[in-house]
């Protein structure tokens, strides 16, 4: 195979677990074909709305102003990815199912499972620190409670952006461009997303490199997952939004209660 050709074929075999009528977008050249170019300049395009979430001016950092940011986060990878594919870029969605509450909820629980574990065990090892984020969202009440609520869906959908599109770059790279597998060729992206996504987080825990690659890190595997299953961002989003807003949920509570034990 050339360095710029690209396997239209299905693939021969599927993870057991995968949906058998459907693939990954872009990797084999459908629904249209990317060049390495293309995919660099989606790539900045991550990059660029990652930035625009986490150095926002002064005068986006309100209440309502930090949508902004979130929103940006969001749109400007996608408006890389429709540029260089035109009405192709949504294929990254899929119609949701009802089995597919399933998975929103299931992945949901899963993660959280492994977290205490993989927490339990962090703290037995090693110093953590603790994410700000969910800490804070118990002294909040009222009106900014639903805001942080829905900027927090926005950004999460966001988080997906920026974890599935460069999955389905390195797809391409590994497949079209190096002859992978498709079977290796996800496994391979799928941790290096996954060790990508966690530097991201390297400063919301404190540069705390071994905490982060195995907290954030083997969450991301986890839900990655419901995308490589279904091939619907909408359905890994679903289930990365349930996950944190029923941490968030506990934290409240246990604020809450913690509140009334010491009144």
């Amino acid at each position: 195979m050339s360095s710029n050709a690209v396997d239209t074929q299905e693939p021969a075999h599927f993870f057991w677990f995968e949906r058998k009528s459907d693939d990954f977008p872009f990797y084999r050249g459908s629904p249209v074909a990317l060049t390495s170019a293309q995919w660099w300049l989606v790539m900045l395009g991550v990059a660029v709305g990652f930035a625009a979430l986490i150095f926002p001016p002064p005068f986006l950092r309100g209440p309502i102003s930090n949508f902004v940011p979130a929103v940006l986060y969001c749109v400007i990878p996608l408006a890389a990815l429709a540029f260089v594919s035109g009405g192709a870029w949504t294929a990254i969605f899929r119609p949701l199912r009802v089995r597919d509450a399933f998975w929103i909820v299931g992945f949901a629980i899963l993660n959280i499972a492994v977290t205490l574990v993989v927490g339990s065990i962090m703290i037995g090892v090693m110093e953590t620190t603790a994410n700000e984020a969910v800490g804070s969202v118990a002294t909040q009440s009222g009106g900014a409670l639903t805001l942080f609520f829905a900027r927090t869906a926005i950004q999460l959908f966001g988080e997906e952006v920026m974890s599935i599109l460069p999955f389905l770059a390195i797809l391409y790279w590994l497949v079209a461009r190096r002859s992978f597998g498709r079977k290796t060729a996800v496994i391979l992206a799928t941790v290096l997303v996954a060790i990508i996504f966690a530097a991201a987080h390297l400063p919301t825990y404190g540069w705390n490199v071994p905490q982060t690659l195995m907290g954030v890190g083997v969450a991301r595997i986890v839900l990655l997952l419901p995308y490589i299953i279904t091939k619907n961002i909408l359905v890994s989003t679903g289930a990365h939004i349930v996950n944190d807003w029923m941490m968030f949920a506990v934290s409240i509570f246990a604020a809450g209660a913690s509140s009334t034990d010491t009144g």
